[in-house]
């Protein structure tokens, strides 16, 4: 009786007879028959090039199959309102399944039994996956991110210490693209459980802050007054919320300010960077700005001691 991890062949080996009656191998070298070990040599020759012909053109037409298939779902995938990440995964996870159950047609076909190949690829799964735990909850954090959503492509997003836009939310890692073009990867396991910062707007804007010092005896209204006009004549700034500048702390060699704009999402770092320029050049002409610091010591002249 055949035991679960045996594996049966259409074709008997050489070295195997084909019937219980047939000689063995070692009968065959024994007795000296040689022309039948030839004819079983070459029997075994025959049927071992048909399954190979037979695996080879199953293997050509499940591809080809495959890829019908692959592209349809890809077709019907573009017309779905799904998110582009999620359409990605979930292609390449189809094209898997087909090609493991290609494997499987493959290997039924040219007389492997699949019930004997599946306990197998069952023992070694586990110790794979015991093997490769780390990867496995990398695998459940991208499927978490796929369904939760925090981000999609397309999002620049703080995590993991690191900053970037989602290029792509792949089984194991998330890529991002950093402002200075650099590809990083993020395994999904620590990803799906740390924390998450999108800037990715839910209502389409966002809000940028600008500090800014202002020398000593500088007055407050005139300041806040010309900020507020600077945000008032940028074309890209939001009237609601409205502007925000108030002076927020007194330091030891100046005052700064907290100048703060709305902004659709896409425009805040080009309102940012106008606003910083503008607002700058206007302080230094009017002479708000010193172009270096300044410390005041005051000396006290001690009184002669008496003699």
């Amino acid at each position: 009786m055949m035991t679960p991890l045996q594996i049966t062949f259409p074709t008997d080996s050489i070295f195997v007879p084909r019937s219980a009656n047939d000689p063995s191998f070692g009968q065959l070298i024994k007795e000296g028959r040689y022309d039948h070990i030839l004819d079983n040599i070459l029997a075994w020759g025959i049927d071992l090039l048909a399954n190979i012909v037979i695996a080879v053109v199953l293997f050509v037409i499940g591809r080809f199959l495959i890829t019908k298939v692959d592209n349809l779902v890809a077709r019907l995938l573009r017309k779905s309102s799904l998110d582009n990440t999620l359409k990605g995964f979930i292609s390449s996870v189809l094209q898997t399944f087909l090609f493991i159950v290609l494997f499987m047609i493959i290997i039924n076909s040219v007389g492997v039994k699949t019930i004997s190949i599946a306990a197998i690829i069952g023992t070694v799964g586990l110790a794979i996956g015991l093997a490769m735990k780390d990867n496995l909850s990398n695998f459940a954090g991208g499927v978490m991110i796929l369904l939760s959503k925090p981000f999609k492509s397309g999002d620049t997003i703080k995590a993991q210490n690191l900053e970037g836009t989602v290029e792509r939310i792949g089984i194991m890692h998330t890529i991002l693209r950093t402002g200075d073009n650099k590809t990083i990867y993020i395994p999904n396991g620590p990803l799906s459980t740390g924390s998450i910062i999108n800037n990715n707007s839910l209502n389409g804007m966002l809000r940028s802050e600008i500090i800014f010092s202002v020398d000593y005896g500088c007055n407050v209204d005139e300041v806040k007054e010309l900020l507020l006009q600077t945000a008032a004549q940028h074309p890209k700034v939001l009237k609601k919320p409205a502007p925000f500048a108030r002076m927020a702390k007194i330091n030891p060699n100046s005052l700064e300010f907290v100048f703060r704009v709305w902004a659709k999402k896409g425009d805040e770092s080009e309102v940012n960077h106008d606003l910083s320029e503008a607002v700058y050049k206007q302080l230094y002409e009017r002479g708000m700005i010193g172009s270096m610091q300044r410390m005041s010591v005051c000396l006290k002249k001690e009184e002669d001691s008496p003699s």
